[in-house]
């Protein structure tokens, strides 16, 4: 998540110089590209029984995209891009084994002391969306969002469930993840700041090979531009 901030940070520049030289960049050249950072929390829906997840489920995601006029009005365009998704999922359980046929949860003992037990995930995107704006400046755009995941991780930090002392540990590869997300975006907005929607359609594991866990996620939209 610090390197999509990081990488943000850099947008937030470059949309800086593009202001301060708008004789070079055109109000018309700046609005076929939009750049941003979604920062959100997810709701994880189907979670097991068993399986307690934390209130605040922090994100970020990236993207670019072009935008491509619809008719004679600049109020109406039709975008795609590309971008980069980051989940997280903060519980109190660990996977059993990564590499099993059936990815399990194990509740951590009332015993055992920790500090984060989470799986990471991230992907890269091709949003795809129909945006509406007034002149008063005004936003509205509704589309999908197919993703491919890059990286998936389980990290934790605590005591190791058999007992000893406290371990810093990230394991990679976990098995039975659906390759392939999809799921439909909104944004409703004012100008640079927007309220940002997701629901991942898509289950996070294979069906019958581990909980048909998908976030939903509720943030805010951030574009320079």
């Amino acid at each position: 998540m610090k390197k999509i901030l990081l990488l943000f940070a850099g947008l937030l520049l470059m949309s800086s110089y593009a202001k301060v030289d708008a004789q070079i960049i055109s109000e018309s050249a700046k609005r076929k590209v939009s750049i941003g950072i979604d920062i959100f929390t997810d709701i994880w829906l189907n979670e097991p029984a068993n399986m307690s997840m934390r209130t605040a489920q922090q994100g970020a995601n990236v993207f670019l995209q072009y935008n491509f006029k619809l008719g004679n009005s600049h109020s109406t365009s039709f975008a795609m891009g590309i971008g980069i998704d980051n989940h997280n999922m903060y519980s109190n359980a660990i996977i059993k084994n990564i590499k099993a046929d059936t990815i399990v949860f194990v509740p951590l003992s009332n015993d055992v002391k920790y500090k984060r037990s989470k799986v990471n995930i991230v992907s890269v995107t091709a949003p795809i969306e129909l945006k509406f704006r007034t002149k008063m400046g005004f936003k509205i755009s509704a589309g999908m969002k197919l993703g491919y995941i890059i990286d998936n991780k389980e990290k934790y930090v605590g005591e190791p469930p058999s007992g000893g002392p406290e371990v810093n540990q990230k394991i990679k590869g976990i098995s039975q993840f659906e390759t392939l997300t999809f799921g439909p975006t909104l944004r409703i907005g004012y100008k640079f700041i927007n309220l940002y929607g997701y629901y991942q359609i898509s289950s996070v594991f294979r069906m019958g090979h581990g909980p048909q866990l998908s976030p939903l996620s509720i943030g805010i939209t951030l574009t320079p531009f």
